[in-house]
């Protein structure tokens, strides 16, 4: 994969609107420490392809603010991520104006091609980047954000809060904080994995 980073650019109006229903390549290796799992591109995202893409999205920012990146890398630099022993990847593929607009039986169908590709990967986690995919995923009605009890795919499971900028519940400090939280947890794991 070409890891060089491409001049950021702005889609236009049409650009967005003729982005429904495309997908975005994963972005992965094996034996990753993260492959972060987001839920669905959006439409912005779909239409520059690249993850997390929308300047609204703070996933990025929390990324950085949680240690994982030395700088504040922008969406068109993500395949500088596999570096650094992260990847991303989603849970649905088909890109969509919101989330919402997902049936829980095309998060389930997912869940069940990601699993596939996380036995294939064998990232030390699996980080689902919301906590609303991740239940109907698992079938676990009452996760919290953190670590899971129930491996996903022979990898361990972890929560993060949905880092749109429609998701108030979170400010950007404490994103932050749960990013890092799962890289300290992440890293000591990984490099256990590693020595064993």
């Amino acid at each position: 994969m070409d890891r060089t980073p491409i001049t950021p650019w702005k889609p236009n109006k049409a650009q967005i609107l003729a982005a429904r229903g495309k997908f975005i390549p994963d972005l992965v290796a094996r034996n990753l420490m993260v492959l972060f799992a987001g839920i669905n591109p959006g439409l912005y995202t779909a239409a520059i392809g690249h993850h997390f893409g929308h300047p609204g999205n703070r996933f990025w920012p929390a990324l950085h603010g949680g240690g994982f990146t030395p700088r504040l890398f922008s969406p068109f630099e993500e395949t500088l991520l596999l570096d650094l022993n992260l990847g991303i990847t989603n849970i649905v593929d088909r890109a969509t104006a919101r989330a919402d607009e997902l049936t829980d039986d095309e998060l389930r169908e997912g869940g069940r091609r990601l699993e596939s590709r996380v036995r294939r990967w064998c990232p030390t986690v699996v980080a689902f980047v919301g906590i609303h995919p991740y239940r109907v995923v698992s079938g676990v009605k009452d996760a919290r954000v953190g670590l899971q009890k129930s491996m996903f795919g022979g990898s361990h499971a972890w929560v993060l809060p949905n880092p749109s900028g429609l998701n108030a519940h979170y400010l950007p400090p404490a994103l932050a904080q749960l990013f890092g939280d799962l890289r300290i947890w992440a890293a000591a794991e990984h490099n256990r994995r590693q020595v064993s």
